[in-house]
């Protein structure tokens, strides 16, 4: 039976830069977007049974063929990137990083994809997954890179390809064979419109802390978002956390409630990997709650501050949290599986309601 696992997903500006911000917009700043050593930050510990050479005798070749193929795919459609860098976020922050967020629902009940917050899930996403499984299992002559460590070097590498930063992923995922319940996924995934202090909550329970919540925020540097995820704040009454110009433009894509029309998380570089999501939280321009919160709650504001004037400290943060999210619950060895097809169990296990009443029985002593 899976090993019971704690669910749920996720310092100091001068005051002076802090009046400074308040009373001016705040410029673009000009560092040059390139790959960031993160050797001065403290890297977290690599979880027992993971290591940075995993597939080194296995399959040597297996992160060049996953770089390969997010680089070819990315160039052809640059949404793809937030697309798997938000499904690795969505498998994580839910029943820890074993891809249960790919398989597909059964008839023992929906699958996580069919929850609320991941109903917008990218599916070019999850055929890409499958798609890169496939030729690392032509490759690597069978099924031996999991299905979780796809997503996590797949995420790594869009990051990259759309002008962020590299970081190192530890490997040697295995995959569940079980979802989770919808109502895992709606607690686990915090809604747009939640603030600092619920965020916080959140993340605090699977090892995450402020700077780690600030900084994997910052994947909404790229991507898009639908107006119903943000609509509460322009009707019936504006939120007066946002700059009027910035409202104006909201209200142009999104002219009533209930419209259905998509808008780009960071309206500055939209398909750029960069910093510029805190400046916009820094000139009252995020498009969420959940983001602009993060400058208006004094437990986070220093840090956006920060990482509005140095991208290089974003990218830094960002990389080491990442190890971090990516290591959260992590399945290995023999606790989990290698699935053949990303959507679905592998042939012969057994259904998670199978093993449930085999265990009521059990405890009931019935065999």
């Amino acid at each position: 039976m899976d090993r019971a696992r704690s669910r749920a997903p996720l310092l100091a500006a001068a005051a002076i830069l802090l009046l400074a911000m308040a009373s001016a917009p705040l410029a673009a700043t000009s560092e040059p977007e390139e790959n960031v050593d993160n050797a001065s930050l403290q890297q977290p510990p690599v979880a027992p049974g993971l290591s940075f050479d995993f597939y080194r005798r296995s399959c040597p070749r297996a992160e060049t063929i996953v770089r390969d193929f997010v680089k070819d795919a990315v160039r052809r459609d640059i949404g793809l990137a937030a697309g798997l860098l938000r499904l690795h976020f969505h498998d994580c922050f839910v029943q820890g990083c074993d891809a249960s967020v790919l398989l597909d629902g059964s008839a023992t009940g929906p699958g996580e994809q069919q929850a609320p917050p991941n109903l917008t899930l990218r599916p070019s996403a999850f055929k890409a997954i499958n798609d890169i499984r496939d030729r690392l299992e032509r490759e690597c002559r069978g099924p031996v890179v999991s299905c979780s460590d796809i997503l996590a070097l797949a995420a790594r590498d869009s990051v990259v390809f759309s002008g962020g930063p590299s970081y190192p992923v530890p490997l040697g995922r295995r995959d569940s064979a079980h979802f989770a319940t919808p109502q895992d996924v709606l607690s686990g995934l915090p809604a747009p419109s939640s603030t600092v202090p619920g965020l916080l909550n959140v993340v605090r329970r699977i090892g995450l802390d402020e700077a780690d919540l600030v900084a994997l925020s910052g994947g909404h540097t790229i991507g898009l978002a639908h107006c119903s995820s943000f609509e509460d704040r322009l009707f019936p009454r504006p939120d007066p956390t946002i700059s009027p110009s910035f409202l104006g433009q909201l209200k142009n894509t999104c002219p009533a409630k209930g419209v259905d029309r998509r808008r780009e998380l960071d309206f500055r570089t939209p398909n750029r990997f960069d910093n510029k999501y805190y400046v916009n939280l820094v000139n009252r321009e995020g498009l969420f709650v959940s983001d602009q919160d993060l400058f208006t709650n004094g437990a986070t504001r220093n840090i956006v501050g920060r990482f509005a004037q140095s991208q290089k400290d974003f990218f830094r943060q960002f990389g080491v949290s990442m190890v971090k999210m990516g290591q959260i619950n992590v399945l290995t060895g023999s606790q989990g599986q290698i699935r053949r097809n990303c959507s679905a169990r592998n042939p012969g296990t057994v259904p998670w309601s199978d093993v449930l009443v085999e265990a009521a029985a059990e405890s009931l002593g019935l065999f």
